[in-house]
């Protein structure tokens, strides 16, 4: 087993003993990136050649110096017998919307390219305090504006690893990617609608997304500030859970930070799932959308593979001592995406208000009349198509004669989605569950270029994922096995508010049921020293 192959959690325990020095790890990961990534984000990206447009392209900037330095403070650590921490020498990506003191933050944006910021975000100020090294700043959707990494403004955008003619899923593609293809052992994204979900399903990766309020939010380039989770990356629930032991807990500086205690969630592993109550819901078995003529909702079923990918984890889950519980109704789930469509772009365009060539940032070189032009050119050079089309629709539906029928009806339905999870996970109620089991997505990664530019139907991607953000509970995806085209299947776990050691706890109990399924021994495209045509 090669360095980069380590866990997470294998890492720490090598370099904490002194068997393995944080500074091979930084070599070793600095290798695979060089090998497998190719050239990094660009504003000007320039023409690629047919094996470099093959490479993931996770990484906007590789921080080598950074990363050597924070090595070198661990191994000076385990030599004075100091505690270097839980992820003492761990390779670590962080998705470009997060603050890192004295790097370019750019949020994948032409308009903050240039930003440095002064202080560090406090999930990456935990992380680097207990031992993670920080290899570099990964690509993402245009301030997190996507579901395929492909409206960076920073080209080429992220591959698939499993296979780059794909896309990695978005808008922590590059995270997920990064974690995929064994250049970092984890990485820290966020999710809004599925950001953090999507992408780890259609990369073959765990994500999570925790409940809202148990991770800082200080120092995150915020998309909507009411949904936007930071959460953990990595290929294997026990490093998911050890990277969220780090992060979670109350930070004073985050008036939306909860004060509720953290759990110990990698005691929670060793537990079963005897006696626990899974659902299942008929609900997240299709992609409900309206007809965008008569206004029907309309519905079509999820891709039966990803069907029957759930139905084999409730049968192992099963097997293993749960009670399945089906036909748990949660029927406001289709009205997800209508619902975040309305209220992220309102918090969005608040949100973007800050980007306007005065204070920071992108300024248009063209010599201008007055302020109100400087902020016309400024944004007009600086953002990309989706910030504009999301900047325009939140002005829109949050105007004054527009907000009744859009804005304040979107708040309602939310609540009627949060109000379904209520039900579900009631200790008095009918199904008493502690997970509900589902869908990430309702298919595996689609092909690059083949949805880009249809702002609705990549929404539409995140249909299986939005509820949680909505109703602010913890969502777990792992992979569950492969299609006919060797592309991952995430399933996903979601729980009560604050539940996440349970949720951590299935996931686990799964992975160690399905261990010697055939499928995960497959290993993605660039692993595996071959090109697909």
């Amino acid at each position: 087993m090669t360095l980069t192959q380590l866990s997470a959690f294998e890492t720490a325990q090598k370099v904490r003993t002194g068997e393995v020095k944080a500074i091979e790890m930084v070599q070793a990961a600095l290798n695979q990136i060089k090998n497998v990534d190719g050239v990094s984000g660009s504003l000007e990206p320039g023409n690629l050649s047919p094996e470099e447009e093959q490479k993931v392209h996770a990484f906007i900037q590789v921080t080598e110096d950074l990363a050597l330095s924070q090595a070198e403070k661990v191994d000076q650590m385990v030599t004075n017998g100091e505690d270097p921490g839980l992820l003492a020498g761990v390779p670590l990506s962080v998705k470009d919307i997060f603050c890192v003191e004295g790097t370019n933050t750019t949020a994948a944006s032409k308009i903050i390219a240039n930003f440095v910021p002064p202080y560090t975000a406090t999930t990456v100020k935990r992380l680097t305090e207990a031992g993670a090294l920080v290899l570099g700043k990964v690509n993402l959707d245009e301030f997190t504006f996507g579901s395929s990494n492909e409206s960076s403004a920073f080209q080429p955008s992220t591959n698939n690893p499993w296979h780059t003619d794909f896309v990695p899923g978005g808008s922590s593609g590059g995270s997920a990617a990064s974690v995929a293809a064994q250049e970092v052992a984890l990485s820290l994204g966020t999710d809004t609608g599925g950001s953090i979900r999507q992408p780890a399903a259609f990369c073959g990766v765990v994500g999570l997304k925790p409940s809202y309020g148990r991770v800082s939010r200080l120092g995150l380039i915020a998309f909507a500030s009411s949904l936007d989770c930071p959460g953990p990356l990595a290929r294997d629930v026990r490093d998911t859970a050890l990277m969220l032991q780090v992060m979670a807990g109350n930070d004073p500086k985050d008036s939306t930070s909860s004060t509720k205690p953290v759990d110990n969630y990698l005691a929670a592993l060793e537990k079963d799932v005897k006696g626990l109550r899974i659902g299942l819901s008929p609900d997240y078995e299709a992609l409900y959308y309206p007809d965008m003529e008569s206004g029907e909702l309309h519905s079509e079923p999820i891709q039966k593979e990803v069907h029957d990918v759930v139905m084999q984890a409730a049968e192992w889950l099963a097997k293993a001592g749960a009670e399945i519980i089906e036909n748990v109704p949660m029927s406001n789930t289709r009205y997800g995406i209508p619902t975040y469509f309305v209220i992220s772009r309102v918090e969005a365009a608040s949100n973007l208000h800050r980007f306007d060539g005065v204070k920071y940032g992108y300024r248009t070189p063209e010599n201008v009349g007055d302020l109100i032009e400087l902020y016309r050119r400024s944004r007009a050079e600086g953002f990309g198509l989706e910030p504009k089309l999301r900047i325009l629709m939140g002005m829109y539906v949050s105007a004054a004669e527009h907000a009744s029928a859009y804005y304040q009806k979107a708040l309602k339905v939310r609540s009627l989605i949060r109000n379904d999870f209520d039900q579900a996970f009631d200790r008095g109620g009918d199904y008493r569950l502690d997970a509900l089991l589902t869908p990430t997505t309702a298919t595996t990664a689609f092909k690059r270029k083949s949805v880009y530019g249809n702002s609705v139907l990549m929404q539409y991607s995140d249909q299986m994922t939005v509820a949680s953000n909505h109703a602010g509970v913890p969502a777990l995806t792992l992979p569950g096995g492969l299609d006919k085209n060797g592309l991952p299947i995430g399933i996903q776990l979601i729980g009560n508010d604050f539940r996440e050691e349970l949720i951590l706890r299935i996931g686990h109990a799964y992975e160690q049921l399905t261990a010697d399924e055939a499928w995960r021994q497959v290993r993605p495209q660039v692993l595996q020293g071959e090109v697909k045509a």
